[in-house]
């Protein structure tokens, strides 16, 4: 393959004229004429949902039918103040609509910015391009991180290797040779080249995977999940219940059918927890916009939720803990190596690489190739993280040829080798050390690395983050455990992990077992661990795993891709490889590892939220359909309008969710969503529907003549607004100033309607006499005092 010069960096935006005997790739003729054909790369980028979808999403459920039908039916039979509950829905509807549309508004832009660019060769030049914008036959440059976007064939390599596990499942690497076949959504390891696109768009290998891969949800929400499971038993419970209400009130003789009919209403609109859902979309869609202004792209939205749950963090250092980029800081030749001799080498091998990484990028700003002209590059060997050095052979220009590796010093040299002790000694201070060494075989043999001859060690130093050790402090105080997975040296790795004060035993990877078990219990006790090979991050993720953890994997390079893809949550640095930001649900696009925090507090705030409203709504259904019970079985009048509960429920859920559910909360995320909403839902809404039927009975008592049923439901209302406003206080807890105020506030909105005569009017309440009125506020105090006990007691009895 003929390469760029290495002295000219590839610019990401302007062109580059390549050397004659590259291939030249299209003409723009050429381009056009394939895109007037409709051979474009038009697969679906990475996105969320589109504004039809959220809509559909949005507006046709299941419980969205049934209270429109039910909404339709008191249009028609009763006054307007019974038919609220349909406008309701419509403001919750469109709520949900233009939050997720921000959220995805949010979503796109940031996508944008860290949209994959191919770099594609046009009339002799290679710029780079949208992905949407390649087309047949393109040539398409690729290197170490970078993702084959359509399917083609190899036409230049050097030294390339590919890894295609995340399609066969095979985890080594192949080589490529040109006339090889390159399937889209595999990557590059090892090497650089070229290849020409043979199948774009849909046809491609790889596009259907990246059509669903890409859309919306694929991360595990078991918040989800668990509304998903909690609905399903509602719509079992409601059913008969409906069916049930509806013949006890239209059967009676006595009854006016337009007042059955709303009572009938009245008794199953309150069953559906119809914001429940909303306010789950409206909280994550909240979040990602919130992250969105940190830069923070949240590719698959329920990956906000899982990061709260985790309890493992595996970290990268280079680029996570420390800076990208390193300097060179010192130079130290061996066995009477020439200094000056051993700086041109070292020129040589960073000219001779097209795509050097950070390490060889530091040694090319330090020693500039001089031997231009003079040496001839022979061969190569480009760096990989499985073999941990990389090579190059030359011709000298002087009769004299000579192959060179630079690699880590613990893999090329001998145990016994006393420049080893030297290596040690340096990356005990957190440096890191690089040996250049000649090698007596060629670049073709295997074992190459054998007995080759130490030149002199290279000394690099890379930058800790500012923000690294206060990042590790918030997960310990979290109980999150931070592990350190590198492929570097582990002393030097251990090193760099003490600055951070992060604290544990430093192990050589080496070392460890390959059974799952012990592997397990080894990463369990160590903190650091050095020398990891790719395929070892992957069978560590899963190891802890095994163990029952939650493992969220950080990284930006090559060697990050299979772990960041197993891993619970993957979290992928802006600036990395093309392949790691792919397979990642979270990516810092500003490069910054103290955005983790907040995506935890995010997850931490939609968990805890969703978990104090979910109780809220569902301790109204359980009330709910308990009372539609019981006024089956005692052959009485539902003793609620649809007018009451749309009060009721306004006043102490509708408005009281919306400030819960977006509220702060660092509340640690616990599993088992279902069985901790409906512990406290379940006797909360039984202790509702016991007591506000009770007040019911007393008040069929108490009350006679013309407008008894007005009476008797108001007294009801006031028995069931009391109690679900302190299910209110007791869900806002931990009080804060605004909480209390939100608490006080709701019941001044009752107060105002019960003393507004209009009001009174409009929601048909009147409190007849004292007597009924004060017993009623006694039951509900009574039920209050239960309500405190139960809770405490399920509270203690339930393990969280």
């Amino acid at each position: 393959m003929t390469h760029i010069d290495a002295g000219a960096e590839l610019d990401p935006v302007h062109p580059v004229p390549l050397p004659p005997s590259a291939a030249r790739g299209l003409s723009t003729a050429e381009v056009a004429e394939r895109v007037a054909r409709g051979q474009v790369n038009d697969v679906p980028v990475r996105s969320s949902r589109s504004l039809v979808d959220i809509v559909r999403a949005n507006v046709f459920t299941r419980f969205n039918a049934i209270i429109g039908v039910l909404w339709v039916i008191m249009l028609i039979v009763a006054p307007i103040q019974d038919s609220l509950f349909g406008f309701v829905i419509l403001a919750n509807t469109g709520i949900g609509i233009f939050q997720e549309w921000r959220a995805k508004q949010t979503l796109d832009s940031l996508a944008l910015i860290g949209e994959v660019r191919p770099r594609v060769r046009r009339d002799g030049t290679a710029t780079e391009v949208g992905t949407s914008e390649i087309v047949l036959d393109d040539v398409i440059e690729f290197g170490p991180g970078d993702k084959a976007v359509v399917d083609g064939v190899c036409v230049e390599a050097d030294g390339l290797e590919i890894d295609e596990s995340l399609l066969t499942g095979e985890a080594d690497p192949v080589v490529k040779r040109p006339g090889d076949q390159v399937m889209s959504g595999s990557f590059v390891v090892a090497g650089g080249g070229a290849y020409r696109a043979v199948k774009v768009g849909r046809e491609a290998y790889a596009a259907q995977l990246a059509e669903e891969a890409s859309r919306f949800t694929l991360v595990h929400s078991e918040l989800r999940s668990g509304i998903s499971t909690i609905l399903k038993y509602v719509t079992w419970m409601m059913v008969p219940t409906a069916i049930g209400l509806i013949i006890s009130q239209l059967v009676g003789e006595d009854n006016d059918l337009k007042d059955s009919v709303a009572r009938t209403v009245g008794g199953i609109v309150p069953m559906v927890p119809e914001g429940l859902v909303l306010l789950t979309s409206v909280a994550f869609a909240i979040g990602v916009i919130r992250l969105g202004r940190k830069q923070c792209l949240v590719q698959e939205l329920p990956a906000i939720e899982g990061l709260a749950r985790v309890d493992t963090v595996c970290l990268d250092k280079t680029g996570t803990l420390t800076e990208g980029g390193m300097d060179v800081t010192g130079l130290r030749p061996l066995n009477g190596a020439e200094e000056g001799y051993v700086r041109r080498v070292l020129g040589a091998l960073g000219a001779a690489d097209p795509r050097p990484n950070a390490s060889l990028q530091a040694i090319i700003d330090a020693y500039p190739d001089d031997t231009a002209g003079t040496w001839r590059r022979t061969g190569a060997l480009p760096f990989s993280s499985a073999r941990k050095y990389s090579g190059a052979s030359f011709d000298q220009g002087d009769g004299t040829s000579a192959t060179w590796l630079l690699g880590a010093p613990d893999v090329l040299l001998d145990d016994e080798d006393p420049a080893l002790a030297e290596t040690e000694r340096l990356n005990e201070q957190g440096l890191r050390v690089l040996l250049l060494a000649r090698a007596g075989r060629g670049l073709d043999d295997a074992r190459v690395a054998e007995g080759a001859e130490p030149a002199a060690l290279v000394v690099l130093e890379q930058k800790l983050r500012p923000d690294a050790a206060e990042t590790l402090r918030y997960f310990a105080q979290q109980d999150v455990r931070a592990k350190v997975v590198s492929g570097d040296n582990a002393v030097s790795v251990g090193a760099v992990a003490a600055k951070l004060g992060l604290s544990g035993a430093t192990v050589d990877a080496r070392q460890l077992p390959d059974e799952r078990e012990p592997l397990g219990e080894a990463l369990d006790e160590g903190t650091v661990f050095g020398r990891v090979t790719p395929q070892q991050k992957r069978e560590m993720v899963g190891a802890l795993q095994s163990r029952g953890h939650t493992v969220a994997m950080t990284g930006d390079g090559v060697n990050d891709v299979l772990a960041l893809k197993d891993a619970d949550i993957g979290v992928a640095m802006g600036s990395g490889s093309e392949a790691t930001r792919a397979v990642a649900q979270i990516v810092l696009l500003n490069n910054s590892f103290a955005t983790l925090p907040s995506v935890v507090a995010e997850g931490r705030r939609v968990i805890g939220n969703i978990t104090r409203v979910a109780t809220l709504f569902l301790v109204k259904t359980v009330y709910s359909v308990l009372l539609a019970i019981l006024v089956v079985g005692w052959q009485v009048e539902y003793p609620f309008l649809p007018r009451h509960l749309t009060l009721l429920s306004t006043l102490t859920i509708g408005v009281p969710a919306f400030f819960l559910a977006l509220a702060p909360n660092t509340e640690r995320a616990r599993p088992h969503f279902v069985r901790r909403v409906m512990r406290y839902a379940i006797p909360g809404g039984a202790v509702a529907g016991v007591a506000t039927f009770v007040t019911y009975l007393v008040a069929r008592h108490h009350y006679s003549g013309p407008g008894a049923l007005d009476a008797e439901t108001s007294a009801a209302t006031l028995t069931l607004f009391l109690i679900s406003l302190w299910v209110l206080a007791i869900i806002a807890r931990p009080y804060t100033w605004w909480r209390i105020g939100l608490v006080l506030a709701m019941g001044a909105g009752f107060l105002l309607v019960l003393a507004v005569p209009w009001l009174q009017d409009f929601f048909a309440l009147k409190l007849v006499g004292t007597t009924m009125p004060w017993a009623a506020v006694g039951i509900a105090a009574v039920a209050a005092a239960a309500l405190e006990l139960l809770w405490r007691w399920v509270g203690r009895r339930v393990p969280a």
